[in-house]
């Protein structure tokens, strides 16, 4: 396993096989864990990046099968932030700490391009210290370039899947893999931060799919890597799916650590979600980013992607002070920057 670890760290190309091993293999998962963080500090130390979180909208055009916020859904209540509450998320987290903010929403028809590029022009104005990531899903390559040329830093836009025929299973017929890719190619070419990303567990999923994921990110290779457990819905076609499992996800978040040894890659929800120690265990396996929620607490529990979803306590902004004595006690620190990756080639 140590010299498969090496291979991967130093940037090398694994055969299925061996992918197959480090997946699924019969061998001590905590030495795996263990190389990934030594990796993650040979880079990044033992600082620990926190994002602010604001969920802008619930309201999506979308109808991935396996989101709480599908549009099909009609079950849900749905809500969107107005600019000026926008604005107050984010005087909140700057005086708390946080040095980037995470504009995250789903697919709204009701967010022009106008006024998407006005919130963060004006978010730049008043905090020009700070990063601006957006996720907001698919648009056309001008809308990101109005963005970016506005002062967006980073993009996140998860793959879900770097197999074609099991995004199919995943989304409906108008929602494409070539188009995702397509989008993630253009953020990529325009200069921003991006991120991508998987769900581990997802419906369907075998673990040539995981291999596609990695080979994926090897070839891409993201600033960022958002990976988390599938976490099923009741009020979607997927309700009655398994969640994901927590070593499972582990693994994939530490082989990605081995394979992008600069990327930013976070602790995410989900796995806090699934695990009270989730987080604390992502970070041991090669993690190196929290997103505590600023959004406003009275439209927190609107934002249901999946059951359960945890926005309070340590996954919140107000929960920032027991978050950081968490980290410390796992071995890390709480960074207050910006937190951009390390250069990459």
């Amino acid at each position: 396993m140590t010299d498969l670890t090496d291979r991967l760290a130093a940037g090398e190309e694994l055969s299925d096989d061996e992918w197959r091993f480090l997946i699924e293999g019969d061998y001590e998962k905590q030495l795996l864990f263990y190389r990934a963080d030594e990796v993650r500090r040979q880079y990044y130390g033992t600082d620990v990046y926190i994002r602010g979180l604001i969920e802008i909208s619930s309201y999506c055009r979308n109808d991935c099968l396996y989101c709480g916020i599908r549009r099909s859904n009609a079950n849900i209540s749905r809500y969107r932030l107005a600019e000026e509450e926008i604005l107050a998320c984010c005087k909140q987290g700057y005086e708390l700490g946080f040095r980037t903010f995470v504009l995250q929403g789903g697919e709204d028809a009701h967010h022009t391009t106008a006024w998407v590029e006005e919130i963060v022009s004006h978010i730049k104005e008043k905090y020009s210290d700070c990063a601006v990531t957006l996720s907001l899903g698919e648009r056309p390559r001008e809308d990101y370039e109005i963005w970016y040329q506005a002062g967006a830093d980073r993009y996140l836009l998860r793959h879900e899947t770097a197999s074609r025929s099991h995004y199919g299973k995943l989304h409906p017929q108008e929602q494409t893999y070539l188009r995702r890719m397509e989008c993630l190619r253009n953020l990529r070419e325009i200069g921003y931060q991006t991120g991508a990303g998987f769900m581990v567990g997802s419906p369907f999923q075998r673990t040539e799919e995981l291999i596609a994921d990695m080979r994926f990110l090897q070839e891409f290779r993201p600033h960022m890597v958002g990976i988390g457990p599938f976490i099923p819905h009741h009020d979607t076609p997927f309700a009655g799916y398994p969640a994901g499992s927590l070593q499972r996800t582990l693994i994939m978040v530490a082989l990605s650590r081995l394979a992008l040894p600069k990327a930013l890659i976070p602790a995410t929800t989900a796995l806090g979600t699934i695990h009270p120690q989730g987080r604390e265990l992502a970070l041991k396996a090669g993690a190196n980013v929290v997103m505590p929620n600023l959004s406003p607490v009275n439209v927190r529990g609107q934002y249901s992607l999946y059951d359960n979803k945890a926005c309070t306590g340590q996954e919140a902004a107000e929960g920032l002070a027991a978050l950081r004595e968490s980290v410390v006690a796992a071995g890390y620190r709480v960074a207050v920057s910006r937190g951009d990756a390390v250069q990459t080639e």
